[in-house]
């Protein structure tokens, strides 16, 4: 590398501190967190698409690989409405994502179990989740890596008082 290109390179590096400096100092904590949760959105909305799932469909995958749900428990941890989650399970089911399981000694009840198929497809979404996301971390340092996870958890930590549980979907 010779002293021009050394030098365009420096300048640029300058002015890329720069700008994220101003913008830091433009936007409130708030409004970082809100385009930040919209980036993360958009990534996993991109990567479900990608496996032909929604992004409600991908995170019922998520949740039943931990086990066999209820239908209500699924609409709690998911946040719809039962009869949203039923339409859900239907098309997911259709898929060969999930099935339905009896409950023994309860006639009317079900468990939700994830497939073979689901389990692959959940893992894959997963792994090209995180792989993408981790790409969002590329422009920060070990150091900063380091901090925002510590910055993350004290957010994320049940004894906050702004949340009242660990947020693990």
């Amino acid at each position: 590398m010779n002293h021009i290109d050394e030098g365009n390179e420096a300048r640029l590096e300058a002015d890329e501190q720069c700008a994220v400096t101003a913008l830091s100092e433009q936007m409130t904590s708030a409004n970082a967190l809100i385009r930040l949760s919209r980036l993360i959105q958009d990534v996993f909305t991109s990567v479900s698409a990608r496996h032909d799932l929604t992004p409600v469909q991908a995170r019922l995958l998520g949740v039943l690989v931990a086990g066999p749900k209820g239908m209500a428990e699924l609409a709690r941890m998911l946040g719809v409405e039962r009869a949203a989650m039923t339409g859900l399970v239907d098309r997911a089911e259709r898929s060969g994502l999930v099935e339905r399981v009896p409950v023994p000694g309860d006639r009317r009840a079900v468990h939700v179990t994830v497939t073979d198929l689901g389990r692959r497809t959940g893992g894959a979404v997963h792994a090209d989740s995180t792989r993408e996301l981790d790409r969002l971390l590329d422009p920060l340092s070990i150091a900063e890596r380091a901090d925002l996870r510590i910055a993350m958890a004290k957010i994320l930590t049940p004894t906050n008082p702004s949340t009242d549980s660990p947020r693990t979907s």
